[in-house]
């Protein structure tokens, strides 16, 4: 099976970091009704006390409002891909390594699997670049394939 592979938005916002402060931006999407596929929350190593969410999807005018009313923002400054299919051992490294061969750089890659089955995400510098990265990595297959 060839990998599923779409070009998503990505909301993103700064946090407090401390305790709460994840749980407000949540609670707001619940509230909300927005149904997120994909969390990644971390510090801000470089920012004592401060953090960053990033959300996907946030679909809807309900949503849209919630997420901006809790100080989320329509990443501007990146590309998103959001890439699933059947999980296969080293799918991961060809993956990665059609990227490179084709000259893209990553901003940040959060992945996963669950059965038989991944979804990853492919974060990238520039919308250009997400564009560049899905034409190499529809090149990619799922099945096991010799080295």
């Amino acid at each position: 099976m060839a990998v599923k592979i779409k070009k998503v938005d990505v909301w993103a916002a700064e946090l407090a970091d401390q305790p709460g402060g994840l749980a407000r931006v949540l609670s707001a999407m619940a509230d909300a009704g927005a149904s997120l596929e994909c969390v990644i929350a971390r510090r801000k190593p470089d920012q004592p006390g401060g953090g960053v969410v990033f959300l996907a999807p946030v679909k809807g005018k309900k949503a849209e409002a919630a997420a901006a009313a809790a100080g989320l923002r329509r990443a501007q400054d990146m590309g998103t891909l959001r890439v699933e299919g059947d999980d296969r051992p080293g799918l991961g490294g060809r993956m990665t390594r059609a990227l490179a061969d084709a000259g893209i750089n990553m901003k940040g890659l959060s992945a996963m699997t669950m059965g038989k089955k991944f979804i990853a995400y492919f974060g990238f510098d520039r919308p250009e670049d997400a564009d560049q990265a899905a034409a190499a990595l529809k090149k990619v297959s799922s099945k096991k394939t010799k080295r």
